[in-house]
This record gives C-alpha cells, structure tokens and sequence, in this order.
C-alpha cells in the first residue's frame, strides 16, 4: 500500500461507474458512497475553476460524516468548448447539439479532484485538450441511441464508439477524460 494511505480507509464520493471502474485499476480498496448535491456555480467563476469548485462541494457535503481514518475523494468534470461550458446534456436533441458543436473542432476536458480527511482538504484538477473529427448528423443519432451518453459532461464517452471513431489527437490524459485523472490522484495518496 502507498505511503501512510494503509492506514486510511478510502471513500469514493460518486455514482460513475467509470471512476469506480478507474479507482478499481488502481488497485486500491475502497467503499463507495453517494449523496445528492447541486451541481451549480457562480455563473462569475472561470470556466476553468468549476471542475474543482464543484468536487469540493461534493466533498464538503460528506464533512460531517467522515470518520476518523477515513479519506474521501470527489470528482467533476466538465467539457468546454469555445469558452462554454457544457454539462449533461437532459435529453436526445440536447445530446445532438453538444455532439454536433464539438464535431470538428477542440475542446477542453477538466476534471477537478478534491480529496479530504478529518485534517485536511486538497484540490486540484487536470486538462485534457481533445480533437475531435467531423461527424455526420446520422453518426452523432445513431451513437446517442445505442450509447444514451445523458450521464456524461459534454454528451459523450471517450471509451465508447464515438471516441474510437472521432478522437483522433488527444493532449493530455485519457483517463482524465473518462472521469478521474488516477495518475494525479495516485502521486497525491502517495503524499498524503
């Protein structure tokens, strides 16, 4: 086990199977545990600060309940494109749009981490410039319909059909645009 982290009982605050699914390949042990929280911001917050702002809301609804051994780790992530930030999308045409606006161009995913203890809180959050090719409109319907990516910022999952077929260049890492940036979180556990 990593550093003084053996010690520690690690909570994953989040319903995603994919960070549970990157958490997994870690290879650590931990329990999960979910709680409802309003995913909204001051609409006067850099687009860029919002990823972390939100996983250390998520984090700061479980204050009152973590034990004395327990770490808790949240995650958000948010996909922007041209100074906009776009968030699950609530339906099909919705879905459309967002596809249809990263559709030959570069976007921007973050994650933002927060991790805390009874002792202490630590942010930070990890970008991922991604390119994206041209799809036709029947492509984007046919992978909303199969896919129902209604979970996913930005309408869509890199592991998926469309991020075989569409992602072509990628600067930064892929796992932080699944969810979870794991090489980050795993140097901090290492400090922690």
């Amino acid at each position: 086990m990593i550093g003084s982290i053996k010690n520690k009982h690690l909570v994953l605050a989040s319903k995603s199977p994919r960070r549970n699914e990157l958490m997994n390949g870690l290879g650590l042990d931990f329990t999960v545990k979910t709680k409802e929280v309003k995913e909204d911001f001051p609409k006067d917050l850099e687009k860029t600060k919002v990823a972390q702002y939100l996983a250390e809301k998520k984090a700061l609804a479980f204050q009152q309940e973590l034990g004395n051994n327990d770490l808790l780790i949240t995650a958000d992530t948010v996909v922007i494109i041209n100074g906009e930030i776009l968030n699950k999308p609530k339906d099909k045409e919705e879905a459309l749009q967002m596809l249809q606006q990263l559709s030959g161009n570069i976007h921007q995913v973050i994650t933002g981490v927060c991790m805390m203890d009874k002792h202490k809180i630590v942010t930070f959050d990890d970008l991922t410039e991604v390119h994206f090719k041209k799809l036709d409109k029947e492509e984007i319907s046919n992978y909303i319909d199969k896919y129902k990516p209604y979970d996913k910022a930005g309408a869509y999952g890199v592991q998926e059909w469309i991020g075989y077929v569409a992602v072509y260049k990628m600067v930064g890492s892929f796992y932080n645009v699944m969810g979870l940036p794991v090489h980050k979180i795993y140097e901090e556990l290492k400090n922690w």
